[in-house]
């Protein structure tokens, strides 16, 4: 199922939402799926006879069918809500466009339906519709037909709780019963809008929120499309259930400021109660934005991925062997005599091993990963692999193709959040080619400890690579290509070291997540001789927020951070701690000269320099809160935090936005 779905405004007069009658013909959906029976938005009441389909309900078998309308697809709703129900309507509008339309759509009377709550199921026949309340006025159905996980409803009791309630019952608690006639399809179809749009995409607060864009773009369609990706799985699990729980904690503490904040206005003293009461608000209202801001984020299908989020990982290492052996592991699909003879020569008895071997042979990549412990070897012979399950690695493990990457395949079949994810002290990997399909996570992710990459080639489906916080990578010689997103995610408060690489027909090349919070750290940089090219967007994009002062700060920031070329080709920002580089770094520069073109002279010194200006803004920022706290004179090393910038020998070719960019949100 595709979710794109139309990018236009309503076809209605501006301001308002466009008849569904003047529509109808436009409603007929492009294909009809016939065992679900799903139809288009809009029944017409020239045609005789439903065009809906029909549920029988769980259960008790006296419960009459209901209108099959839960599974519409995602351009249903999409035209419904854009074209008929609320165009360009404000948040505050909202309720008001929905009444409107159930006037013109929904039957004021004379049809039953299935009213569901947690504990019963009921039958009940609707005798007038409170459009603004969004509430139909109803009786109990003759014969009384109800399913309850009680026998305490009776007909009696059901009598005393609709006197209760006034007999008057939310549109969304009711499922209408099915009728072949097609009289009441579109009274069917509007109660399912109203559900699902009360159930997926309203928010409590979103009445308070206004702005210059109307609600539907705003709001429901990043919402929608959200719902939908779920429902295809497009969406990392983890992340589903960060959005859940976001949500959850929203509404709670939403409830809780609106009763802080009516106990404010109830209250006609200035007491130090209120006082108390004021600040609790302000605390809440934080909190609340905090979330909200989150929940954006994964709202948003772009920014979902140029984010991601902070996943645990539940990997538990399990140390070296009980009797203290490390095993090498041999994986291949069939052993020939020939290979096995290579094998023994090249890397089973080498003339500088002293001990002997312990060898275990596997078919399978994924179950030679699996029996590893710390300080294990494995050895993939040449083969193309299909696995079904996710490398784990938790141990210091070497993982080591023997040949040439394009002969040693690991293919992920099935789908699946992740593929490869390391948080070993010291894992090593080399000489492999990796294949993605059908995915919702990066390729590999490293999670802590220290990943080495040398000479792979990465075939992606969404994100790349990602070195999460305190985590690092060094990547060498490899190729890295096809992913949605960026090539190489850098979280704050990690490292990555990327040398000779190529890393190209991706979203992004690298991008360096927002580091400028207060609880983030600085991520340690360095970017020696890639060739980043032919991506979508930017070669290198830094992500970091929307700043009030950034604006006036920004050419004084520049200003103190100008980079300069040192004698051996070292991109530096002026007034920089320059730390010393790891030793493979170190033997690498030496052997490059300073032979770039002024094009690549410039992307370089680009990178470096935003690096360093958002670094200087980020020791700005950490000082002011030290004042804030009546902190005037910071220790030295508190505020040496500084980006860690060596940036030389990258070129940059036919990226389709440039070498360097800057994303603010």
């Amino acid at each position: 199922m595709d979710g794109s779905g139309p990018q236009g405004q309503g076809q209605g007069q501006p301001g308002r939402a466009a008849d569904p009658q003047e529509l109808a013909e436009e409603a007929k959906p492009d294909q009809l799926q016939e065992d679900e029976d799903i139809s288009s938005d809009y029944g017409s009441r020239d045609k005789p006879g439903t065009a809906l389909g029909r549920t029988v309900p769980d259960g008790n078998a006296l419960l009459p069918d209901i209108f099959h309308t839960d599974r519409l697809l995602f351009y249903e709703r999409f035209k419904a809500y854009q074209d008929y129900i609320l165009a360009d309507c404000k948040a505050s509008e909202v309720k008001g466009f929905i009444a409107e339309y159930l006037e013109k759509v929904l039957e004021p009377s004379g049809w039953q339906a299935v009213w569901r709550t947690n504990v019963f199921e009921v039958v009940v026949e609707v005798v007038d519709v409170e459009y603004w309340a969004l509430k139909a006025v109803v009786r109990l159905s003759e014969p009384f037909l109800c399913e309850a996980q009680v026998s305490t409803f009776t007909l009696e009791c059901m009598q005393e709780l609709l006197e209760l309630k006034e007999r008057q019952i939310p549109l969304r608690e009711l499922w209408v019963v099915y009728d072949e006639s097609g009289e009441f399809d579109q009274t069917a179809l509007a109660v399912e809008h109203v559900r699902f749009f009360y159930q997926h995409i309203w928010r409590s607060w979103d009445e308070e929120e206004e702005d210059d864009l109307d609600y539907f773009v705003r709001c429901v369609e990043p919402r929608l499309r959200l719902h939908y990706d779920i429902l295809e799985h497009r969406v990392p699990s983890g992340l589903v259930a960060d959005y859940q729980n976001y949500l959850s904690q929203g509404e709670e503490l939403y409830r809780k400021f609106l009763d802080v904040r009516n106990s404010i206005s109830s209250s006609d003293s200035d007491s130090e109660v209120e006082n108390v009461s004021m600040v609790e608000g302000l605390q809440l209202y934080e909190k609340i934005e905090h979330l909200k801001q989150k929940l954006k984020l994964i709202e948003n299908p772009l920014l979902r991925y140029v984010f991601g989020y902070q996943k645990y990982s539940g990997l538990q290492a399990k140390g070296q062997r009980p009797t203290g052996t490390k095993i090498t592991h041999v994986v291949s699909s069939t052993m020939m005599a020939g290979l096995l003879q290579s094998l023994i020569r090249d890397k089973l008895c080498p003339e500088s091993c002293g001990e002997e071997l312990e060898i275990q042979f596997h078919n399978d990549p994924l179950a030679a990963v699996s029996a590893c412990y710390e300080g294990d070897t494995v050895i993939i012979c040449p083969g193309h692999y299909v696995v079904d399950g996710v490398f784990c690695i938790a141990d210091s493990v070497e993982l080591e193709g023997y040949g040439l990457p394009d002969d040693i395949v690991i293919e992920k079949q099935g789908k699946g959040d992740n593929f490869v994810d390391c948080t070993g002290a010291n894992v090593k990997i080399s000489n492999l080619k990796l294949i993605q399909h059908d995915a919702v996570e990066g390729i590999l992710s490293v999670h802590q400890g220290k990943t080495t990459l040398e000479n792979c080639v990465l075939q992606c489906e969404t994100t790349g690579i990602t070195v999460r916080t305190s985590a690092e990578l060094l990547m060498k010689n490899s190729d890295l290509y096809g992913a949605k997103g960026a090539g190489v995610e850098i979280y704050p408060g990690s490292t990555c070291t990327l040398l000779d690489n190529g890393i190209h027909h991706c979203k992004e090349g690298i991008l360096i997540k927002n580091f400028l919070n207060e609880r983030y750290e600085i991520p340690k940089i360095s970017m020696v001789n890639n060739m980043i090219h032919n991506n979508e967007g930017y070669g290198v994009v830094l992500v970091k927020p929307t700043i009030a002062s950034d604006v006036e700060d920004a050419s004084a920031m520049k200003g103190n951070t100008q980079p300069t070329l040192s004698g051996d080709g070292r991109t530096c920002v002026e007034g920089f701690r320059q730390e010393e580089l790891p030793e493979c770094v170190t033997d690498e520069l030496e052997l490059y000269e300073q032979t770039e073109t002024s094009e690549q002279t410039e992307g370089n010194y680009e990178i470096a320099n935003e690096l360093g200006a958002a670094s200087v803004k980020k020791n700005q920022m950490h000082k002011k809160r030290l004042s804030k706290l009546g902190i005037t004179e910071a220790d030295d090393n508190l505020m040496s935090q500084e980006v860690f910038v060596s940036i030389v020998g990258n070129q940059f070719k036919w990226n389709g936005k440039g070498s360097f960019g800057t994303f603010l949100f």
